[in-house]
C-alpha cells in the first residue's frame, strides 16, 4: 500500500478500480486529484469488503469509478451497490494516455479514479440483478449453440459433397431437416472402407445437429416467457419478433433510466447521424460505435417493416422518389425505430419475481 500525504475523516475521497479475474487493484484520491493510496485485493466477497472498508478509512467515498463493470468487475459492482456506494462505469484509458504514461494496474486505477473526478466518466452501469439479466444469460447460451449447429450443418453438407457414390444415393433429392434426419439414421455397419467412414460421420454430425436444434428450442421457449412478460407493448410493434426485442432489452439493461434520453440510446445502438458534409455534399451518416448488436437487430426490424409494413413501404416509395439511396433511407429508418423503442424500453418494469415469468419458467424447467 503507498499513502501520500496526511488522511482526514472527513474530507470525501474518490475510488478509481481497475478489475482483473483474480485481483482488482484501487486507488484512492482526494478532492484535488492526490493519490492517498493503492492497493489489490482478491476477487472475493471478503476481498470487496476489504476494498469498500479500505477505501472508506481515508474519507467519505463520494464514487466509485469501476472499469470492467461489464465483466470481471460484474461481482464487485453488485457488492458496491448493495453496499450503498455510489458506482460509476469507466471506459478503458485511450492509447493516447497509454503511450505517454505508460500502462500497470495502478496507473489504471489511478486514470478510473481521474475520469470520475474529473466529471469525464459519468456512466451509470448496469444493474445485472433482474429479469433482463436473465434474458441476457440465455441469449448467450442460445447464440453457442446457434453457431454450434451452423458449424455442424455445415461440415455435413461438405461431406456429402465428397462423400461415396452409394452414400449420395442415400440422400439425394433430400433437403434441409429431411437429409439430417435420414442422416442420423443410417447404420454404417462394420467399419471396413470409407463409406462406412462417411456414414458414421454423418451419423455423427445429423445427430449433433439434432441435439442442437432441441437445446435452441427449448431457449427459445424460455427467451419467449421471459421477453413477453418484461415488454409486451414491445413485441406488439410491427416487425418487432422475440430475439430483437430481447437484444434491444439487453442493450438498455435492468436499468433503462441510466439512459438519459432517446438520443443517448440512438447512440447506444449506432443509429445517432452524424455530419458527413464535404464541398457541395450536404449528408449525414450514422455513428459506427456503440453496440453493434443493438445495431443489427435494428436492422432486422427495418428489413422487415419495408418488406411486410405498409406504412414503411410507402415512406420507402416517397423517399426514393425524393433521391435517396436505400441506404439512406434504411438509416432515417433506424433512427426512427430507436426513437419509437426507447420510450417502451424504459417503461418496462422488470422483476426477477415477476409472477408470469416465474410460472412459465417453472413449467419449463
Amino acid at each position: 500500500m503507498q499513502v501520500g500525504g496526511s488522511v482526514s475523516e472527513n474530507q470525501d475521497v474518490t475510488v478509481g478500480v481497475d478489475t482483473h479475474k483474480d485481483v482488482h487493484v484501487a486507488a484512492v484520491l482526494d478532492q484535488t486529484g492526490r493519490v492517498l493510496g493503492t492497493r489489490g485485493f482478491p476477487t472475493t466477497m471478503r476481498g470487496y469488503a476489504q476494498l469498500a472498508t479500505w477505501a472508506e478509512s481515508f474519507g467519505t467515498v463520494a464514487k466509485v469509478g469501476l472499469e470492467g463493470s461489464g465483466s470481471y468487475g460484474a461481482g464487485l459492482l453488485r457488492f458496491l451497490t448493495d453496499y450503498g456506494l455510489v458506482v460509476i462505469e469507466v471506459d478503458r484509458p485511450d492509447r493516447s494516455t497509454r503511450r505517454r504514461i505508460g500502462k500497470t494496474d495502478t496507473i489504471d486505477a489511478e486514470s478510473a479514479a481521474r475520469a470520475v473526478l474529473s466529471g469525464r466518466a459519468t456512466g451509470t452501469p448496469k444493474t445485472r440483478d433482474a429479469q433482463v439479466e436473465m434474458i441476457r444469460a440465455l441469449r448467450v447460451a442460445r447464440r453457442g449453440a446457434m453457431k454450434a449447429r451452423i458449424q455442424a450443418g455445415g461440415q455435413l453438407e461438405g461431406l456429402i459433397v465428397t462423400a461415396p457414390e452409394p452414400v449420395r444415393q442415400l440422400v439425394r433429392g433430400l433437403a434441409g431437416k429431411t437429409r439430417i434426419r435420414v442422416c442420423a439414421t443410417l447404420r454404417p455397419g462394420t467399419m471396413s472402407d470409407p463409406t462406412t467412414a462417411t456414414k458414421v460421420a454423418l451419423r455423427r454430425l445429423a445427430r449433433r445437429w439434432l441435439t442442437l436444434q432441441a437445446k435452441i428450442d427449448d431457449l427459445d421457449s424460455h427467451l419467449a416467457a421471459l421477453v413477453t412478460s418484461a415488454t409486451p407493448e414491445l413485441i406488439a410493434l410491427p416487425g418487432v419478433g422475440v430475439d430483437t426485442a430481447g437484444q434491444l432489452l439487453v442493450t438498455a439493461g435492468d436499468n433503462p433510466h441510466r439512459l438519459h434520453s432517446e438520443a443517448a440510446f440512438a447512440r447506444l445502438c449506432g443509429v445517432a447521424p452524424i455530419p458527413a458534409s464535404s464541398g457541395r455534399t450536404d449528408r449525414h451518416r450514422l455513428h459506427r460505435g456503440g453496440d453493434r448488436d443493438a445495431n443489427r437487430a435494428l436492422w432486422r426490424i427495418t428489413l422487415v417493416r419495408m418488406r411486410c409494413h405498409q406504412p414503411t413501404k410507402d415512406y420507402v416509395t416517397r423517399r426514393t422518389a425524393e433521391g435517396k439511396t436505400k441506404t439512406e433511407i434504411m438509416r432515417c429508418l433506424k433512427r426512427y425505430i430507436a426513437r419509437e423503442t426507447f420510450p417502451l424500453l424504459q417503461a418496462t418494469v422488470v422483476s426477477a419475481a415477476m409472477p408470469d415469468a416465474g410460472e412459465a419458467w417453472g413449467d419449463r424447467a
